[in-house]
């Protein structure tokens, strides 16, 4: 009996694996940073590409956590500043994903951590002799101003295509206050949190 009960579990196990599909996948990202009082944003271009992993669940169903590396960011522009922010994260984000034919939704959280940061533009750079702010085309590494963790929310819609291939859009909101600049509170806390819309190629791996 307990023979049965482990060939039995075994083989439930053993079933997601042998569907399993790993793949690679990249595509462009259109991000801006919202939330921030004083200053109208504006999306910028940039990229993103990983490694993914789909174990088929039940029928339609499947999982697929994924592994990238991705760029957010934006613009913000105020009546004294103009400069871009480039956010560099190491991103998880772990799905799930329903497939009807040739056509899939995919949903779910996902987890970032910064690894690096700059901002170019007219930021900025100290005062001026009599104290007030003094301005300037710079371009610096800005790691210190934002959070390590990011979480989010991943929504997508995709199109499988003929040779393993598939294409896809999703939106990645961003649920935390990202920024981290000391010494500010209320009305003029500059509370940001990125949004990324993001357009992707994906080839899989394995047997379908």
């Amino acid at each position: 009996m307990k023979k049965s009960l482990i060939i039995i579990l075994l083989s439930m196990l053993s079933a997601p694996m042998a569907q399993a599909q790993f793949g690679v996948k990249g595509g462009l990202n259109v991000a801006e940073l919202t939330g921030r009082e004083g200053e109208s944003a504006s999306y910028k271009a940039f990229y993103h590409v990983g490694i993914f992993y789909q174990a088929n669940l039940l029928g339609p169903i499947a999982i697929q956590p994924e592994v990238q590396y991705s760029v957010a960011g934006g613009n913000l522009k105020s009546a004294f500043t103009n400069y871009d922010s480039e956010l560099h994260y190491f991103t998880v984000p772990v799905l799930a994903k329903v497939t009807v034919g040739p056509v899939f939704v995919e949903g779910g959280p996902q987890f970032g951590v910064l690894l690096s940061a700059n901002q170019s533009g007219k930021l900025q750079v100290g005062l001026a002799p009599d104290g007030t702010p003094a301005y300037g085309n710079d371009s610096r590494p800005a790691t210190g101003s934002f959070k390590r963790g990011d979480f989010s929310l991943v929504g997508g819609v995709g199109l499988k295509l003929a040779g393993n291939f598939s294409l896809g859009g999703r939106l990645v909101a961003g649920l935390n206050d990202i920024n981290d600049v000391k010494n500010l509170s209320g009305i003029n806390d500059p509370r940001l949190k990125n949004r990324v819309f993001q357009v992707y190629a994906a080839l899989q791996f394995g047997k379908k």
